[in-house]
């Protein structure tokens, strides 16, 4: 017989990403995210697929749980249902470029047959019989990880990537715990996709260089945006359809852009052939400025009138954005200034990793029927180290570092190293979610240090000139310094200086007097938000640089050795790491 004093078992929801690229872990529990990172994090690589096997293991090992404890596993994709629709697309081009369509319907039933594969293994992971394992839809997951993160109860949502479960994108509508699609586009008529044709012929990876991108893009006018406008949704504003001429036949090689492209930009149409990859090489630099310039302003637009449009159509005043677009703050903040939502919610983890959270809530909250929660305040769910962990790693490496007994006292000496213009690394807390580093796993730096930029650049990032940094201020000051929204808090998009702060940020500034920002609140990160005001009672303002710590071509650190291995092969000039400091004297 039953007691019916017993309470009933907790529940747990374990959701996965999509699991072709990127693939991400989190844990939804009674108190909201119990956990939550990225399995190219914790494997230390940019490029990963499959299961994420050490997220799931972290996320039971940091919850106190184990595979039979779930209630249910949240997957973000339907792999059957991906390949029929990219089946179709490819057999509707067929006749136009049947070698090319053969292999790229060849390529999908490989991944269809690992995908199933791994749904197979996944069924293994659900060892508990009443645990359930759910296949939702990508975009829906994309759209759920931005709304019920949102302090909405109803919101228009847009969701936009390349082609995720073969979609390039939704329009949904969010009512209290419900949420509908409205509209959803099919590939090839994606911005996502045409942002990485143009990432690949400016020479940057694509889908990793997108970034580079989008800061190159502030450097150029948009020389061709009428060029892109027809391209991505002709004469009709409110609207995303791909304009097919501007593309070869077959949607196939690597970048497919058209003859009729070349000319329209001002390029040898020859570059359409594959024997054009040497030449575009060769593309002088104020042109790749234009081209980024065009494409960036280009989607940023149509992005703006397709919210604007279903705005109207919905009498929604909020706005909350997903999908790997929006990872992208610049075109984020001409969607805030561009369209006339009262607020707009950006969801931090707006790639493929946020798929994992969306996909947890939708179980959550259509599966079983659970209430909202309050929105997160903060991201990090990851990995945390306790003082011993960190001292068995710096004894191991014959580090010389000192303890600090009390706070104050490593407070003290942090604010004596930025003011001496040292760059430090900044290892507390538990690591972020997602691609920015927000003030547990940074690189801080004065704002006024000779030579910060050019020092975190060449000794440190490797990386190109034109990439901005961060710059982290109290949420109790920003607003004396800054213009700034709520996205801000998570550096999904940009600020801009007031007029009497301009000559104080000046080396930071990017063109319309727009910043990169990182607005800290106390409850969210209580040490990096004393440091800033400490630092403000001597500095200038409470104003620190913040940028990811890590190393080129790697992911954010996350174990203690990771930090301490970064901090030896770089130019950084301290650690802060748990209790300890470590100088280079």
């Amino acid at each position: 017989m039953t007691d019916p004093r017993a309470r009933p078992a907790p529940v747990y929801v374990l959701g996965i990403s999509g699991l072709t690229h990127d693939p991400a872990a989190a844990l939804l529990g009674e108190n909201g995210i119990l956990a939550a990172i990225e399995e190219g994090k914790l494997l230390r690589v940019r490029s990963v697929s499959g299961i994420p096997r050490e997220a799931i293991r972290f996320c039971f090992d940091r919850a106190g749980i184990h595979s039979n404890d779930l209630t249910a596993i949240a997957l973000a994709g339907r792999p059957g249902l991906s390949w029929a629709r990219q089946s179709w697309f490819r057999m509707r081009r067929t006749p136009f470029a049947p070698v090319a369509s053969g292999y790229y319907q060849t390529k999908a039933l490989g991944e269809l047959g690992r995908e199933l594969n791994n749904d197979r293994l996944l069924r293994l992971l659900a060892a508990a019989p009443g645990t359930s394992i759910l296949h939702l839809d990508h975009q829906l997951s994309h759209a759920a990880s931005a709304f019920y993160a949102s302090p909405f109860e109803r919101a228009l949502v847009l969701t936009l990537d390349e082609q995720g479960g073969g979609r390039s994108g939704m329009v949904a509508l969010g009512e209290g715990t419900h949420l509908r699609a409205l509209r959803t586009f099919s590939f090839p008529h994606s911005l996502g996709w045409v942002y990485s044709q143009v990432t690949d012929l400016l020479g940057f990876e694509p889908r990793r260089g997108e970034h580079k991108t989008q800061w190159l893009s502030l450097e150029g006018e948009p020389a061709f945006l009428q060029v892109f406008l027809q391209m991505l949704r002709g004469s009709s504003p409110g609207s995303l359809h791909l304009d097919t001429s501007y593309f070869n036949r077959g949607f196939a090689r690597r970048i497919a852009f058209s003859p009729k492209f070349y000319r329209a930009v001002g390029l040898d149409p020859k570059l359409a052939s594959d024997s054009g990859d040497s030449e575009r090489s060769a593309i002088l630099d104020p042109l790749r400025r234009q081209l980024a310039a065009s494409v960036q302003q280009a989607c940023a637009q149509v992005a703006a009138e397709l919210a604007e449009s279903y705005r109207k159509k919905t009498g929604a005043k909020t706005l909350c954005l997903a999908g790997g677009l929006f990872l992208n703050p610049v075109i984020v903040s001409d969607v805030e200034k561009d369209t006339a939502f009262e607020h707009v919610f950006v969801q931090p983890a707006a790639g493929n990793e946020g798929t994992a959270l969306g996909a947890a809530w939708l179980a959550w909250h259509q599966q079983l029927g659970k209430p909202r929660m309050e929105p997160p305040a903060h991201l990090y769910w990851g990995p945390e180290y306790s003082n011993h962990d960190i001292k068995l790693v710096l004894d191991n490496c014959k580090a010389h570092y000192r303890w600090h007994d009390v706070d104050e006292q490593q407070l003290a000496d942090t604010i004596r190293l930025l003011e001496a213009g040292k760059i430090v690394g900044w290892y507390r807390g538990a690591a972020e979610f997602g691609p920015r580093a927000l003030g547990n796993r940074s690189l801080l730096a004065s704002p006024w240090a000779p030579y910060v930029k050019e020092n975190l650049n060449e000794f440190i990032k490797h990386r190109e000139a034109f990439r901005p940094f961060a710059l982290a201020v109290p949420e109790e000051d920003a607003s004396r310094y800054f213009a700034w929204s709520e996205a801000s808090r998570f550096m999904a998009t940009l600020g801009r200086v007031n007029a009497e702060a301009r000559e104080l940020v000046k080396d930071f500034l990017l063109p319309g007097d727009r910043v990169r920002l990182h607005v800290v609140e106390r409850r969210a990160n209580p040490a990096l938000w004393q440091l800033l005001r400490r630092f403000g009672e001597k500095a200038a303002a409470p104003i620190l640089v913040n940028t990811s710590f890590n190393l080129f071509g790697e992911p954010l650190v996350i174990r203690p050795r990771d930090a301490v291995r970064s901090y030896f092969c770089s130019g950084m000039d301290a650690l802060v790491i748990g209790s300890f400091t470590l100088t280079k004297s």
